[in-house]
């Protein structure tokens, strides 16, 4: 899932830095070259140890791969795509997965859904002064699946759109952004979720050695709606009749982490995140097929290459 900052969302991406050395015998009389202008398309490749998104591991705390290129054009218009290897919803599907409840083996065995699509498009410009870009824009996750059956109303297409507005800041050193971004379908297969919403708030400090940036970043999952009665969650209990999604699901996710820019394009990662996700008698509200707690503490390492 792209947050933009992506996110985090979790990985860095950096400008690509080009250069072109030229000694001629006669440079002093020849007309200064032109540098070459900036292409608007660039793309990004990231390996990391796990997918975290809001907080939650999207792979049970296993490595995972991602890419995905973006255009933008000097009115502000953008679009961009982004990928990323997934297994929550393979997990949540197949044995002792949540649909079915824990220690059960699962019908649903078969549903494949290694991958998650995001895709966006928006509009980004320095609207109130030069290094504050006001940002608006739209942004669809799609999960490729396959084998998932109708589960009469209990559990939803894990497919979401969002839109979002953010603001971006600069005070030297200082970057980063606040965020609002609101759910107008369902919430990742939550049931009866459309209007769930995440506001977050993201610095960056440049601290001008060795090329490393200090990172913060704090948000709030809001889950809304009610879940259908009867229905499990990771725990394998089932949700009483009047249960909120937002008593099962919402919770405060954070990050502290520190970039490194080796250049060229290439930057590595190093954080630490973690949720304050309810946790149950036996389980947890965002829990893996095995028991382990998908939003629990945990560290992150990631190499992204930017072209």
């Amino acid at each position: 899932m792209k947050s933009f900052q992506k996110t985090a969302i979790s990985a860095v991406a950096v400008g690509l830095l080009t250069g072109l050395a030229c000694a001629s015998a006669f440079a002093e009389d020849a007309p200064a070259a032109d540098a070459p202008e900036a292409s608007p398309i660039t793309a990004n490749v990231t390996v990391t140890n796990n997918y975290i998104y809001r907080g939650i591991s999207q792979t049970d705390s296993k490595p995972a791969i991602q890419g995905g290129f973006d255009y933008a054009h000097e009115s502000g218009l953008y679009i961009g795509n982004w990928n990323s290897s997934i297994s929550w919803i393979s997990d949540e599907y197949g044995n002792n997965g949540s649909v079915n409840g824990k220690n059960t083996q699962s019908k649903f065995s078969s549903v494949s859904a290694p991958l998650e699509m995001d895709f966006y498009a928006g509009f980004k410009k320095e609207l109130i002064g030069e290094g504050f870009a006001s940002d608006l824009g739209v942004l669809q996750y799609y999960y490729p699946t396959s084998g998932i059956p109708n589960t009469g109303g209990l559990y939803a297409n894990p497919n979401t759109t969002e839109i979002y507005a953010a603001q971006n800041y600069t005070f030297g050193p200082v970057t980063g952004f606040v965020k609002f971004s609101y759910a107008v379908t369902t919430l990742f297969g939550n049931a009866n979720s459309t209007g769930s919403y995440y506001p977050d708030f993201t610095v960056n400090y440049d601290t001008g050695v060795w090329g490393l940036a200090l990172n913060g970043h704090v948000g709030y999952q809001y889950v809304a709606g009610n879940p259908p009665a009867g229905t499990t969650y990771y725990t394998g209990s089932t949700v009483a009749s009047g249960t909120s999604n937002s008593t099962l699901y919402s919770y405060t996710d954070w990050k502290l982490g520190v970039t490194k820019d080796f250049g060229a394009g290439l930057s590595g990662a190093l954080a630490y995140t973690g949720t304050n996700a309810a946790t149950y008698k036996g389980g947890y509200s965002y829990s893996s097929p095995s028991g382990n707690n998908l939003g629990k503490a945990a560290g992150l390492v990631s190499l992204t290459k930017t072209f």
